[in-house]
């Protein structure tokens, strides 16, 4: 009857939430590690979900008729082998090579950029307001047409005038806005950069950058004529080059690599000493990061649901023994072994049930206050990853269980009615 086998299900469900409303601290205790192991799944994978949007975002926003060259390797770990070190800086005269001897380059932009590898930190103030961690770029006008997401909001951005001229003009992100002008127009104010005075002649969108780390709302652009007058010291150029068709993507990294090969003197049975960089490189580097996230979760999860299943097996041993005389009254009018075994099978599950459900409503708090403190991680919850953690805590319970469940439907009702 679907009554009877409704009852059978209910009965030993509430019977342990009977037990969790009794004994709130064992209990509690008890599916501590379900929760902390759940909890961290639902978080990482929350975080994890967001990021693999923005990054996917941030490369499409990037472009896929671009590429960059540089005398690095865009990502390092530990410290280069001597010969990259040594390797000599990517020169002006380099991106007027590309763009001239490259016929499937569109554009060949050279920037130099202070304070991410190079010089101290930069200074810049308006009329006693201050900013710190900002980044000084000095730029070409194509680098606007090349880098999608530097689109400018106010004003308009470096001219060939500004370049011929070498004028102390800026085009600033809105973290420097906010910061130097929160309730002015920045647009013909001058500010102090390292104690020059630039004028501010553009504002950029806002940009929430990648991983919480620098993004275009920290950083000023001026022309690059300017910037190499006033830090000659820094001379590593970075090159941006935009395909004229994404079609001749392969063709355009083969023919700048040749070019640079030729200028920089490289002989033929040696390698490239240079890097290209296509922003393929962010969703590589993501996999990596999440690779190794994934593994450190797994391993702090599967230590919390181990312990809480091992807490969960004690308590249902314990839950055998104290009931062991109703176990015996059971079976005396006609329980049979299975449902004996199915009671505690379904009150070790709602037990683990529970603590998964609430590692999830914790994993999710969690989750909104990483996206709260962090805008540029936009955390969201997987709906995948959320019925995968349920399903494992409920896993967690059923194997557990087992052993409990099935020592209760082994006794024998004699021996259980003679239980004191």
């Amino acid at each position: 009857m679907p009554g009877n086998k409704l009852n059978k299900i209910k009965e030993p469900v509430f019977i342990a939430l009977g037990a969790i409303r009794s004994q709130k601290l064992r209990a509690g205790l008890t599916i501590l590690g379900v929760i902390i192991g759940v909890m961290s799944v639902v978080a990482v994978a929350a975080v994890i979900h967001g990021l693999n949007a923005h990054v996917a975002g941030l490369v499409e926003k990037l472009g896929s008729q671009v590429f960059f060259v540089t005398r690095m390797p865009a990502v390092r770990f530990g410290e280069l082998p001597e010969e990259i070190r040594k390797r000599k800086p990517i020169r002006y005269e380099d991106a007027q090579a590309i763009a001239q001897r490259c016929p499937a380059v569109q554009y060949a932009t050279p920037f130099r950029t202070r304070t991410i590898y190079w010089g101290t930190p930069n200074q810049v103030s308006y009329k006693g307001e201050q900013m710190r961690g900002t980044f000084l770029r000095g730029v070409e006008p194509e680098y606007e047409k090349v880098i999608q997401i530097v689109v400018v909001e106010d004003g308009r951005f470096i001219s060939e005038l500004d370049i011929e001229h070498r004028r102390q003009v800026c085009v600033i992100g809105q973290g420097v806005r906010d910061a130097l002008f929160p309730h002015t127009d920045p647009i013909g104010k001058q500010i102090n950069i390292n104690g020059k005075l630039f004028e501010v002649i553009g504002t950029l969108k806002e940009d929430k950058g990648l991983f919480g780390g620098p993004s275009l709302d920290q950083f000023i652009h001026i022309p690059l004529s300017t910037f190499m007058k006033l830090y000659p010291e820094i001379e590593d150029t970075f090159i941006a080059v935009k395909v004229a068709d994404q079609r001749l993507f392969d063709e355009a990294r083969y023919q700048v690599t040749e070019v640079l090969r030729r200028q920089r003197g490289v002989p033929a049975d040696k390698p490239n000493d240079f890097e290209i960089i296509t922003p393929d490189i962010y969703t590589e580097l993501w996999k990596q990061l999440t690779g190794a996230l994934v593994i450190l979760t797994l391993v702090i999860s599967s230590i919390g649901l181990l312990v809480g299943g091992i807490g969960v097996m004690n308590i249902m041993l314990v839950s055998v023994t104290e009931r062991t005389r109703e176990i015996g009254v059971r079976k005396a009018v006609g329980a049979r072994r299975g449902d004996i075994l199915t009671q505690f099978l379904i009150e070790a599950i709602t037990l683990t049930g529970v603590g998964g459900v609430l590692g999830i409503v914790l994993g999710g708090i969690v989750s909104f206050i990483v996206r709260w403190l962090f805008p540029s991680v936009p955390a969201s919850l997987s709906p995948f990853w959320v019925v995968m953690a349920f399903i494992v805590s409920v896993s967690v319970g059923l194997f557990f269980g087992l052993y409990p469940a099935n020592k209760a439907a082994r006794l024998d009702p004699i021996e259980a009615l003679r239980y004191e």
